[in-house]
């Protein structure tokens, strides 16, 4: 079976291909011919998600899945969850996002927090979803070099370090995109049999 994973990363793709191994072809937008940028306009990240998954499944007609990432912080009532690309405006800057994060932390006791990754498969009419959190805390300044987006404030329970400390593959073990995408892969090996 191929999939077409509804992103232009080529490096996204390969890592997804390495865990999904040889028994699914996963191909990018790109090779279906999908060059736009896909919409994210909805208000939740299973809906985003879908939204993606559900555009490529319906114009390009092949089977498709798409994902959504947000940091969910407890005592922001769920803050930036959706918007986390967006949180400190529309130019996507990951530093600027930490800044706000953080002044808006100020003062708080609690500093719980979680990423949410949900995916969304659409191989027919009927979507289905897997999900992967991992939970932890907002430092109070960014630390490390790795990782991108909040993974500066970000300290998984468990390690006092944040996951920009962490080198790659133990990230990667531990990750909500891994945890979305183990839970993705076992439904398709289910698929094969």
């Amino acid at each position: 079976m191929t999939l077409c994973f509804a992103t232009h990363n080529e490096h996204k793709i390969a890592e997804v291909q390495a865990l999904v191994g040889k028994s699914f072809s996963l191909v990018g937008l790109e090779s279906i011919g999908c060059r736009e940028e896909l919409a994210e306009e909805q208000d939740t990240l299973p809906g985003n998600a879908w939204q993606k998954a559900h555009y490529v499944f319906t114009r390009y007609q092949t089977p498709c899945f798409a994902d959504d990432t947000g940091l969910e912080v407890e005592t922001l009532g769920g803050a930036p969850g959706v918007f986390s690309a967006r949180y400190a405006g529309p130019q996507r800057n990951a530093h600027n996002n930490m800044a706000l994060l953080l002044k808006n932390l100020e003062g708080r006791a609690s500093r719980a927090a979680r990423f949410r990754t949900v995916i969304c498969l659409m191989a027919d009419e009927q979507p289905r979803y897997f999900e992967g959190v991992l939970t932890g805390t907002i430092g109070f300044e960014p630390r490390g070099h790795h990782g991108f987006g909040y993974d500066p404030v970000f300290l998984p329970d468990g390690y006092p370090q944040t996951l920009a400390e962490l080198p790659l593959h133990e990230k990667n073990k531990i990750s909500h995109r891994a945890r979305a995408m183990a839970a993705f892969v076992a439904y398709l090996q289910t698929l094969k049999s």
